[in-house]
């Protein structure tokens, strides 16, 4: 299959918003956030990446694409302009213990909603889920969050592993090459069960692809909108 051209990203950038309080937001849940773009309200969902107990201000990751909207106002922000947000709002509530085993397929910035989850579980003692995420990107330097997700692999081995993969590797890259396979979820993700569950983010020709090579691994079929119970939730 031939791979589509990436589309041109200008920046990508953490973006921090003084608030007077904790942000707050239950684990598992996103902010929508809006601006006037051409006489017409644009609006785009958001997961934190600031820890939630953080008091006084909250930040996002946000990739500014040539061809985009919103994006494109966080780009052009400057010392004291303000964004209108709104939350909580989302399907899907993380729960210590929900399940025994979670695989996690990110693209992307679809990072950050699974970042949030790893980052209350693993500080939690009282929590034993076991985790794997499968992280694909287009090129080694536009990895997000790197840094964190290795430290938190480091930190609790018997919990947490990631693999990458990248559309366009480096000599002697050890991860993945190319798009996410059926045969790399099988192999890294945990098999379908009734003690796991899959919780994906990413660009939606990708997630489109992921839920069909689950099907195959024998997860049931999810719809075009994921529920708060679902074996498999798209965020």
């Amino acid at each position: 299959m031939p791979k589509r051209p990436s589309p041109a990203i200008l920046t990508q950038r953490r973006y921090r918003f003084e608030i007077p309080h904790k942000f707050g937001l239950p684990v598992g849940q996103h902010v929508s956030m809006r601006a006037m773009i051409r006489g017409k309200y644009v609006m785009r969902s958001y997961t934190p990446i600031s820890d939630n107990d953080a008091t006084g201000y909250v930040d996002f990751l946000v990739k500014t694409y040539e061809a985009g909207n919103l994006s494109r106002v966080f780009n052009n922000l400057k010392i004291g302009d303000t964004m209108q947000m709104k939350g909580p709002k989302g399907r899907f509530k993380y729960l210590p213990n929900m399940t025994e085993r979670i695989g996690m397929v990110a693209g992307g910035t679809g990072i950050t909603p699974c970042l949030q989850i790893l980052r209350s579980a693993l500080a939690d003692p009282t929590d034993k889920t076991e985790f794997k995420l499968i992280y694909a990107n287009v090129s080694e330097d536009e990895i997000l969050m790197r840094k964190e997700l290795e430290s938190l692999q480091r930190k609790n081995p018997l919990r947490f592993s990631v693999y990458y993969f990248l559309n366009v590797a480096p000599p002697n890259w050890q991860g993945g090459v190319g798009f996410v396979t059926k045969e790399a979820m099988a192999d890294f993700l945990p098999a379908a069960s009734s003690d796991c569950r899959i919780l994906m983010c990413g660009p939606p020709p990708m997630m489109n692809v992921m839920k069909k090579h689950l099907v195959e691994l024998n997860y049931p079929a999810t719809g075009d909108i994921s529920h708060g119970d679902d074996k498999v939730f798209v965020f």
